[in-house]
């Protein structure tokens, strides 16, 4: 079973875990409009045979609701990934980040506990949580959260270790630094960047709007950190891992590097404007992944700059432009038995 199903993590997991076998469920909030994009290539009507992924409607807010999901499909694993994970806008909506990303956790492990049901729990934690913390950090530094969203993953984090300590709960959390993709939400800095840029030479968009550049991050490849979320749950006991590249980059060395790469100046288009700045900012991120190499077998293979040239070929393309290509090349290189559908 998967919260948060239709966003970019959820998507990728899903096809990885039909990819091995598994019968996938997921929970969707009901919404008047279609918002399962991301998972639509991998949907099949339930009156076609030898149907394996199916959607239940539910919310994190709603203990029943998640009741009755988890009792009447029984799962023997949960992802949840499900929460309000936008930093920006969780200092606007604090309360609702709280409810959702925080409270929407300690529900899931209440409905688990109540059904003695021998369920493995993942929970996607984040770096965010680390906020003000010296780099690199690890599954020891001490968290520094600096801003609602954090402050809500790290009192998630902490109802998985007490409700694993407490009910013997097999309980993990995954603590994931940024991970991007095609399938990135188009409000995150990253997919702002490759979607804009795309935009700027298909002529439909003249500038590009960002807010604090000197911010660094640990910036990975989203299907590779859906296969350490499984790697975890298959684990004969339960924990906590830290899931990184190692490296870091600045926001705005992601803004050179893709304007850079479609062989444009990103001096001339790239405004600051102060709406965008966070009211209190996490500066530096780095991910010491030793014990995820030690313990689950971590390898990461995308790194920066190949990253950034897959996400603007795939916006390239999504604009209705020829890609460069060297990402697509990159991918087909790294990754010659994906099981992901290319973006």
């Amino acid at each position: 079973m998967i919260t948060g199903i239709t966003g970019q993590d959820g998507s990728y997991l899903a096809e990885l875990l039909l990819s091995k076998g598994y019968e996938v469920h997921g929970i969707i909030r009901r919404a008047s409009t279609f918002n399962t994009s991301r998972i639509d290539h991998i949907y099949r009507d339930y009156h076609q045979e030898g149907i394996r992924l199916f959607l239940h409607y539910g919310d994190l807010s709603d203990s029943e609701q998640i009741s009755n999901i988890v009792y009447n499909i029984e799962p023997e694993e949960v992802y949840h990934l499900g929460a309000q994970s936008h930093v920006r806008v969780s200092f606007d909506t604090p309360t609702y980040t709280g409810e959702a990303t925080g409270l929407g956790t300690t529900r899931m492990l209440e409905v688990i506990r109540r059904s003695k049901l021998p369920i493995r729990f993942y929970q996607a934690s984040s770096s965010e949580m680390f906020g003000a913390a010296k780099p690199p950090q690890n599954e020891e530094t001490p968290f520094e959260p600096r801003s609602p969203y954090a402050c809500s993953k790290v009192y998630a984090y902490w109802m998985v270790r007490n409700y694993r300590d407490g009910y013997g709960l097999f309980a993990s959390n995954g603590i994931l630094f940024n991970h991007e993709s095609p399938r990135r939400g188009q409000t995150f800095v990253t997919r702002k960047v490759t979607r804009a840029l795309a935009g700027i030479m298909a002529k439909t968009q003249d500038a590009l709007y960002l807010g604090n550049l000197d911010a660094k991050r640990d910036w990975g490849y989203a299907p590779e950190y859906v296969e350490a979320m499984w790697s975890m749950m298959q684990q004969k006991k339960p924990g906590d891992y830290v899931i990184g590249t190692g490296e870091t980059h600045s926001v705005r060395e992601f803004v050179e590097a893709a304007f850079k790469y479609a062989g444009l100046d990103s001096g001339k288009y790239v405004k600051i404007d102060k709406r965008y700045f966070r009211p209190t900012e996490v500066d530096y991120l780095v991910a010491d992944t030793s014990k995820g190499k030690r313990e689950i077998g971590l390898d990461i293979k995308l790194r920066f700059s190949d990253l950034v040239k897959v996400m603007v070929d795939a916006d390239m393309r999504l604009s209705g432009l020829k890609p460069i290509g060297e990402g697509d090349k990159i991918l087909a290189k790294k990754f010659p038995s994906k099981w992901w559908k290319a973006d």
